[in-house]
């Protein structure tokens, strides 16, 4: 239980981190309109062959015909689960229904805009956005989808997070998001977390241009076993931990095109200093799970 000097502090971090998700330059970032060419990049081929390959092999085919059930937790400004959802029809997978959740209204709000703009009408009826925190997926989520917790506990076939459990670790509350995660997965269900690996010191530097000294707490970076540790507590099934990529999000297309022919090379001399960090994990079935 944290003390009441970590209260104080939590409170601090949780009011800086809304701050910068609420203000106009984390809106155009983490949009489809405004954000860099190579997180555009990534999702057409890093990230979206991960995804892929995940549902391809976990997912069974009976359900990727009927329909597969998507989560994005700490989605932002929805742009990977729109183009998740884009490249699930172009490959002929069905989706039942996929839903976004991020803790700051205004980029919910962006995010239902561009599902709106960018899938069609027919897709983009089975895309919701709900406001809610990493730590409180389900109980936060529930009011602004129009649900009951039982409709969505056990129920989904993969959860994906981007770049934003590192803010769990920050805030000491990484054990309740990952306990979420586990309660939304249905038995056999995967979750793909990717995030930034700390043996990339490049992040850091951005800090400089803020204008302003940060503690340790609001760049903390785990490790790689650190990323993973969580979901190995709440008895997931560990089944992929690595570095991974080495394009930036912010990437123009010339650097993109850079590093996209770097990256062998990169991956054999040096993989553990990738950009990314990557844990996929799965819900073990009922028998084999600590929770049956």
């Amino acid at each position: 239980m944290p003390n009441a000097i970590d209260m104080q502090e939590i409170a601090r971090l949780n009011a800086n981190f809304l701050e910068e998700y609420t203000s106009g330059d984390s809106i155009r970032k983490y949009t489809r309109q405004t954000a860099g060419y190579g997180i555009s990049y990534l999702l057409d081929h890093d990230y979206g062959k991960i995804y892929l390959t995940v549902i391809e092999k976990y997912v069974p085919k009976s359900i990727r015909s009927r329909g597969i059930r998507l989560w994005e937790f700490g989605c932002g400004g929805g742009m990977n689960l729109v183009h998740l959802v884009s490249m699930l029809e172009r490959m002929g997978i069905r989706v039942d229904v996929a839903i976004g959740t991020d803790f700051s209204p205004a980029l919910i709000d962006a995010a239902r805009s561009d599902a709106r703009k960018y899938l069609k009408p027919e897709l983009a009826s089975k895309v919701k956005f709900a406001v809610a925190a990493n730590e409180n997926l389900l109980k936060e989520s529930v009011k602004g989808l129009g649900l009951k917790e039982i409709d969505l506990t056990g129920t989904f076939d993969l959860l994906v997070g981007v770049n934003t459990i590192r803010y769990c670790h920050r805030l000491k509350n990484v054990g309740r998001c990952v306990e979420g995660i586990r309660d939304l997965l249905k038995d056999g269900g995967v979750c793909v977390n990717i995030d930034m690996n700390n043996r990339f010191p490049a992040f850091r530097s951005k800090l400089r241009h803020t204008g302003k000294k940060l503690d340790e707490n609001e760049i903390l970076l785990p490790t790689l076993d650190e990323y993973a540790q969580p979901f190995a507590e709440a008895g997931l099934e560990l089944i992929a931990k690595k570095n991974f990529c080495w394009v930036p999000h912010s990437a123009g297309r010339g650097l993109t095109m850079v590093m996209r022919t770097l990256s062998p090379v990169l991956n054999v001399v040096a993989r553990s200093r990738g950009m990314r960090s990557l844990v996929i994990s799965k819900k073990k079935t009922a028998g084999r799970s600590a929770r049956s």
